[in-house]
């Protein structure tokens, strides 16, 4: 099987990641393989190339991995998988192959914290324009991907009709026509938003266009989605200083306020799925966090160094 390279990317990242002591997210890992098939081929022929090299390097005994317990006979793939990701990082460690697979490409990530935005252009001519607490992953050799892990972003896409820009959130796929558009991510909620052009919505699955003006609220992973509308001044408002919210549930209220402002803002017990609508300048509240009380109509309380925000 041909993989393409953000595919390979992604097994060389896994690789090196679960090669860490300290590793422990095998769920991640587990749920990033069954994702697709072409993920576990890769995985073996990233991991299967390793373990070429690790035994290269037993001739070397200072340069030799470290040895498999006796006792670890069970024969299960990810115990292999979790001694051939050891063998990877010592032999890329000893040949210094690391390095230069990040040199000749690879994946990087990008993160703010909360109350933070940053401006990320690449080489293409797309920008992206990442929110407070959010966590995007590139790609170094290919600048027409990106993986959205958490938060929020907006995509002005130089469009290429030959190479369409690509977004991935969780084994959703959003692939642009031409585009400015806003992705966000709350939990396993994710939401796109098109200000300009088009969207394609899981182009080989449910194929689903969303043109100007509309927004597409998905279940991460599941078949399941809306389509609705939205005005096109809304979509990524928030870096102009402001966010709109239309019939939406306090808990998310509080997590883009969070996200926004840079405060610990969560929704009272019980409350995080009434639902609110208002609009608000993000300042203000950073500001006076009690303001948002007569903006939304809800409550608002001090709580430790954080705000609650739907108290009675």
């Amino acid at each position: 099987m041909a993989f393409d390279d953000r595919i390979l990317d992604q097994a060389a990242a896994w690789a090196a990641r679960a090669a860490d002591p300290s590793f422990e997210d095998w769920e991640g890992f587990t749920a990033w393989l069954e994702a697709d098939p072409a993920h576990s081929e890769a995985y073996d022929l990233v991991t299967a190339a390793a373990a070429d090299a690790a035994d290269a390097l037993r001739a070397a005994p200072a340069l030799a991995p470290a040895h498999v317990p006796a006792n670890d006979d069970d024969g299960s793939r990810l115990t292999r998988r979790r001694w051939i990701g050891g063998a990877l990082a010592a032999s890329l460690a000893a040949l210094g192959a690391f390095g230069l697979w990040q040199s000749q490409g690879g994946t990087y990530v990008v993160e703010t914290a909360p109350g933070e935005t940053r401006m990320i252009a690449l080489e293409d001519g797309t920008s992206v324009l990442l929110a407070g607490g959010s966590r995007i992953e590139l790609s170094r050799r290919d600048a027409r991907f990106a993986e959205l892990e958490a938060g929020q972003a907006l995509f002005t896409v130089r469009h290429d009709e030959a190479n369409p820009f690509r977004v991935d959130v969780g084994s959703d796929e959003f692939v642009d026509l031409g585009t400015v558009f806003d992705v966000k991510v709350n939990g396993a909620v994710t939401t796109v938003a098109v200000s300009e052009g088009a969207v394609a919505f899981n182009p080989r699955k449910q194929n689903v266009r969303i043109d100007p003006g509309h927004v597409l609220t998905s279940d991460t992973g599941s078949a399941r989605y809306t389509l609705g509308t939205i005005a096109t001044a809304q979509v990524g408002e928030w870096r102009d200083g402001r966010l709109t919210f239309q019939n939406e549930t306090l808990g998310t209220v509080a997590q883009d306020l969070g996200r926004a402002t840079g405060l610990a803002i969560s929704a009272a017990p019980g409350a995080a799925q009434r639902r609110v609508s208002g609009s608000l300048l993000i300042e203000p509240v950073r500001n006076d966090p009690a303001s948002l009380g007569p903006l939304l109509g809800v409550g608002v309380s001090k709580a430790g160094e954080g705000w609650v925000i739907g108290a009675r």
